[in-house]
């Protein structure tokens, strides 16, 4: 028995009348897939650059992940934490090789990751409650990861939050050899940030923040949920720093496309755990835990890590190019397959007019085009996008 067939005004309609409005929805009806291409309810194919927020990293329909969710799904579709199963232990066994982190903690989203990171990290700093975040950044929606979100306006309608977050502003190292002091129990941070418009964070910076958690015994943690796993050209963003954290969380395209979060700690961390300080009824579930091994494995046997620096490279180039000839880009930020561009106008309208044009983008910030593609993107699509951003943003000038 499949779904109901409905067309796109009666699925507005529903989700008008019963869904509740806590999103801008874009008049956008994907039904399917297949690579990096979506399929609209009219039969319309686009090129999808935003994977579902950095989720589909391996684009949809992969015949690798729909093999595994379909085994998976014939056994169980859930067991509880309670006792063991083969997929998470597989999948954690994996991401430890691949860090040289210690142990993991699975959980179902980013925001999960974050909240359990802050447990942790006081656990670890008994008597501390203090937390150093950044001003434009994004770790989630619930109480704790919201009060460590450096944008006011996700903040002041739900304060007061958390005590203890303080935020300074991105690369200001004496701000945050100020901010850190024996209050301290962690310093929260993006190593790029994405919801704050592709801002990376440079290696010194990061260097600096390594430098001030260890000079007070602070945990350092890392939020690679929209920027790791393989997205910028390595499979964690802290290989390429030069630094080690304390704490890195995960998300975004670790399911496959399910809901899957995780924390991964060091032994020093892992050490002040113990059962029952910490728990989720749905965390690593058998089939999303299968997929992200799945996941996991093919992004390491088909290296591409790699493939995604050499073609983030050439985007690079090309958008830069883009920025010099175009009129109204302010700014092009970002590498492997993680991209801002900074416009002169609302990005909103500018993303609007894409999507007419076939390509799905995302927007940060209110002026921010947002590009977060599957890694399995041709360099085609990219090369198109360019040309239908040229067009667009002249269009937009008139």
């Amino acid at each position: 028995m499949s779904l109901p067939e409905l067309t796109p005004q009666e699925v507005e309609s529903k989700d008008s009348a019963f869904i509740l409005g806590t999103y801008a929805r874009t008049s956008f009806h994907p039904r399917r897939g297949k690579g990096a291409q979506l399929v609209d309810a009219d039969g319309k194919v686009y090129w999808d650059l935003l994977a579902g927020i950095a989720v589909n990293a391996l684009g949809y329909s992969h015949p690798r992940l729909v093999r595994a969710m379909k085994e998976e799904a014939s056994g169980l579709t859930h067991v509880s934490n309670l006792y063991y199963q083969r997929a998470q232990v597989l999948l954690a066994e994996k991401l430890i090789a691949a860090s040289g982190m210690a142990k993991v903690f699975f959980c179902n989203s980013g925001t999960e990751a974050i909240e359990a990171s802050l447990k942790f990290a006081r656990l670890a700093t008994p008597g501390r409650h203090g937390v150093v975040a950044f001003t434009g950044s994004f770790h989630g929606r619930t109480f704790g990861a919201l009060s460590m979100t450096g944008n006011e306006g996700y903040r002041t309608p739900f304060e007061p939050l958390v005590p203890g977050a303080c935020f300074i502003a991105p690369g200001d190292v004496a701000a945050l050899e100020a901010a850190v002091d024996e209050t301290t129990s962690a310093i929260v941070m993006e190593p790029i940030q994405g919801e704050g418009g592709i801002v990376p964070f440079s290696d010194a910076f990061l260097q600096a923040a390594r430098a001030a958690a260890d000079r007070v015994g602070a945990a350092l943690v890392l939020d690679e949920i929209q920027s790791g796993l393989g997205r910028t050209g390595s499979l964690f963003v802290f290989q390429q720093k030069g630094i080690v954290p304390d704490m890195v969380t995960l998300a975004k395209p670790l399911g496959g496309g399910l809901p899957l979060g995780a924390v991964l700690v060091t032994e020093r961390i892992a050490s002040f755990l113990k059962p029952g300080h910490h728990g989720t009824t749905f965390g690593g579930n058998p089939v999303a835990c299968r997929l992200g091994y799945e996941l996991f494995s093919e992004l390491q046997e088909k290296d591409y890590p790699a493939k995604v620096a050499a073609l983030g490279a050439w985007f690079g180039r090309r958008l830069g190019k883009l920025k010099k000839s175009a009129p109204g880009i302010v700014d092009v930020r970002g590498t492997g397959l993680i991209w801002g561009i900074e416009l002169d106008r609302e990005a909103g309208p500018v993303a609007r007019a894409l999507l007419q044009k076939g390509f799905v983008v995302g927007t940060a910030r209110k002026n921010v085009l947002r590009l977060l593609p599957p890694y399995v993107v041709p360099k085609k699509a990219l090369a198109a996008f360019v040309d239908a951003l040229e067009v667009t943003l002249k269009e937009e000038v008139k």
